[in-house]
């Protein structure tokens, strides 16, 4: 398809499905795939787990790209790898949590990064818990903006709003999501 075409008009190939769009695949992988496996690499030490997210992102790619909502693939790109790597984190924690019980089982070498402790607890803690208790509208900014660490701009094109109320729902998110968190688990309480 050759390098002149931009990220929309290679999705609009990809939806197509035909050979034509197997080769805008191609080419939004050779333009993407080497900082999403950079930003997936600091947030998971387990060089196998990147390159399972990435080749999978890519695979969801080819399967969704007909709902991509136009513009650049960046922001896009990086909220199904993210989703994917949060997926890959729960299956091996399943996995590990399910096997630990056999005689003679070894747990993994690997040892979880500093971000998939924090990913693992935005799931399953008193933060996923708040989440659940705020709009969705705010909780889809939040997770963009810190979870998935997508820009202002970036976020505003995926969730198809302007940059400015990203920033508003990114305020008014935080007070609630401090709100809801006082009230699962007070600070100052007695000890």
């Amino acid at each position: 398809m050759g390098g002149d075409h931009d990220d929309a008009a290679l999705l609009r190939a990809v939806a197509r499905g035909d050979a034509a769009g197997a080769e805008a695949l191609a080419e939004l992988y050779d333009r993407h795939s080497g900082w999403l496996l950079a930003r997936l690499s600091r947030r998971c030490a387990d060089p196998e787990t990147v390159r399972e997210v990435l080749q999978d992102t890519f695979l969801t790619v080819w399967r969704s790209a007909g709902t991509h909502r136009g513009g650049e693939a960046g922001g896009w790109l990086w909220v199904i790898a993210a989703r994917r790597l949060v997926d890959a984190v729960r299956a091996r924690s399943r996995a590990e949590r399910g096997t630990s019980w056999r005689p003679g089982y070894e747990p993994p070498a690997h040892a979880p990064s500093a971000e998939e402790r924090v990913l693992a607890g935005l799931e399953y803690g008193d933060v996923g818990a708040a989440l659940d208790r705020i709009s969705p509208e705010l909780r889809d900014v939040l997770r963009a903006t810190v979870v998935d660490g997508l820009t202002t701009r970036e976020t505003a094109r995926l969730l198809g709003i302007p940059e400015g109320t990203v920033k508003t729902r990114a305020m008014r998110a935080r007070r609630e999501l401090r709100a809801a968190l006082e009230r699962i688990a007070p600070l100052g309480g007695t000890a």
